[in-house]
């Protein structure tokens, strides 16, 4: 193997595969891709309804648990990330969201200078090919599949929907497009039937080009520092550690746990942390690993009156029949998420924009794709997006291979709290609608005995899980505590960047696949010197006219 080349990106998941294509699209870089996993071939990964089966392989994820979290009565929480190339693109739920236009803006505020929404927008364009078309919002020539799965097709996913609009609440046909706010469709990555990870979308039509080496089952140690200069990484494979310099840049990749404790190992960080760990400190950095942000939620759920939900559809034949059908046409209830219609509202009056996010399922089941309660049923999944609580990733050892210390600190603040109380509340009105009357019988989960404010946050801090969405521990910004500026170099190192949801300032309201990739996408541009795409001019949020409409028809008392 070569031993120097231009660029050595560490993680080939959901920015690493993007980086790796970008980088070497014009023949003149030459790049090494490392990633400790293997294969994404796997049947498990490439079906779409067999999500929960990655994610809860040790072959396929990092199996990550968290110290016990205080604030939910000391639970220690499940935190899966990607060991496989296409990273976590190839084990999450494939939902595609990009987050609300606010969401940027605020990184911006945060001093993420450039990275606001009319600056992002231009690259989720330019990911993203659009089932339905482009326009002012939507990609239609980018390398990431997006649709609708199967369109909606249960009667359940459109109840959902228009017991949203009877309960007061925005139709939104697009919640990616010109408004976030309101019940619709939801869009997942997802292509001719396929997970449309990165890997299959970026990674796997620059694997022929000679200037791309790809690396698997490569576990890197540190970052070589010659100095204030990142000179290459020390890797170790079947065994046998070596190093490799990078000529230009190393560019690390890894993910929120993975980038920040690489940073650690490399000596870049808090001195106390360092020092607790028996790491020598090369450059103090006190925000690394600080600023852990996650999305938290639970799943409403209730039985269903008519036998129509998944819940018909766990037994051994049937998985077999749609295992086949989706081998054989890739369609098909293999060829889903499940996850198909949605809603994005506000927990409160006075807030800003929308801080609550629900994916539909109409079956009612756990995460491990178990049946949740015999009978028929359908869930409602529901958290809330913008959370205050700060948590840290903290190494543990020197030892590469040992797991770091991880600790969000789950509903610390008490605006978290309240935010899930309104999840409660808000989302029993919304199901009581006469939309859902048809299928609506006895809620199961929270159960109705659960109404006051102290039942409700026994019964979050007991069944909350993580919606696997952490972030934020190698933030963009120009103060004390960010460890990448704006062009995501880190902030004191020459040659070494991040570019992962790790530098994201704050969390935006939605899944994460989406911005992450769009962020190596324009961060690929940096990289390379290019002049960033131009601004977008798009208009934010439905006009006077549409409000106007919408009002009529209900009181949208959550806008005032």
């Amino acid at each position: 193997m070569n031993k120097q080349f231009d660029y050595i990106i560490v993680g080939a998941g959901s920015a690493g595969c993007v980086l790796a294509n970008r980088l070497t699209e014009d023949g003149t870089r030459s790049v090494l891709l490392l990633e400790t996993g293997g294969s994404d071939k796997s049947i498990f990964i490439q079906m779409p309804t067999a999500l929960s089966i990655p994610m809860n392989s040790k072959k396929f994820a990092w199996q990550f648990h968290t110290e016990p979290e205080p604030f939910l009565d000391n639970r220690s929480m499940h935190c899966p990330r990607g060991k496989v190339l296409g990273g976590s693109s190839s084990i999450n739920g494939m939902v595609y969201v990009r987050g609300h236009a606010r969401d940027f803006d605020e990184w911006q505020d945060k001093g993420a200078d450039g990275w606001d929404y009319a600056h992002c927008l231009p690259y989720f364009k330019k990911a993203e090919s659009w089932a339905f078309g482009g326009d002012d919002y939507r990609g239609e020539q980018g390398p990431l599949g997006v649709n609708n799965g199967n369109n909606m097709k249960n009667p359940l996913y459109q109840a959902f929907v228009d017991a949203g609009q009877e309960a007061g609440y925005f139709h939104t046909p697009d919640y990616n497009g010109r408004q976030q706010e309101g019940f619709g469709p939801m869009h997942m990555t997802v292509k001719n039937g396929r997970r449309w990870s990165t890997a299959n979308a970026y990674l796997r039509p620059a694997m022929d080009r000679p200037n791309l080496t790809v690396i698997t089952h490569a576990l890197v140690h540190k970052v070589l520092l010659e100095g204030k200069q990142a000179v290459g990484v020390r890797f170790e494979r079947q065994g046998q550690v070596q190093d490799v310099r990078a000529g230009k840049e190393v560019i690390l990749s890894a993910g929120s746990i993975g980038s920040p404790h690489l940073l650690q190992l490399s000596g870049i960080g808090a001195r106390d942390t360092l020092q607790a760990a028996g790491i020598e400190l090369k450059h103090e950095l006190p925000g690394v690993g600080e600023n852990l942000q996650d999305h938290l939620e639970f799943y409403f759920q209730f039985r269903c009156k008519q036998p129509i939900s998944l819940n018909g559809q766990l037994s051994p034949w049937s998985k077999f029949k749609i295992g086949t059908r989706w081998l054989l046409k890739k369609d098909g209830l293999g060829a889903t998420n499940h996850f198909e219609s949605c809603g994005f509202i506000r927990s409160k009056a006075g807030v800003e924009w929308p801080d609550l996010q629900y994916h539909f399922l109409p079956g009612a089941m756990r995460y491990d794709g178990r049946e949740a309660f015999s009978g028929h049923g359908f869930q409602v999944h529901i958290g809330h997006n913008k959370p205050k609580s700060r948590g840290t990733v903290k190494i543990a050892s020197a030892d590469p291979k040992v797991a770091p210390k991880i600790r969000f600190n789950y509903l610390e603040h008490e605006d978290d709290r309240e935010g899930f109380r309104a999840c409660v509340r808000l989302t029993r009105e919304i199901i009581n609608q006469p939309a859902m009357d048809p299928y609506r019988a006895e809620e199961i989960q929270p159960g109705e005995q659960i109404n006051t404010d102290d039942e409700i946050d026994a019964f979050v801090r007991q069944t909350v899980e993580s919606a696997y969405h952490p972030s934020c521990t190698c933030p963009m910004g120009t103060d004390e505590w960010a460890v990448v500026d704006p062009n995501t170099r880190v902030h004191g190192i020459q040659g070494l960047r991040v570019v992962d949801s790790s530098i994201f300032p704050t969390i935006p309201n939605g899944n994460l696949n989406s911005p992450t990739i769009m962020v190596a996408e324009r961060a690929a541009d940096l990289i390379r010197g290019k002049t960033p795409l131009a601004p977008s001019v798009a208009e934010v949020g439905m006009d006077e006219q549409w409000q106007q409409r919408q009002r009529a028809a209900s009181p949208l008392r959550h806008l005032s």
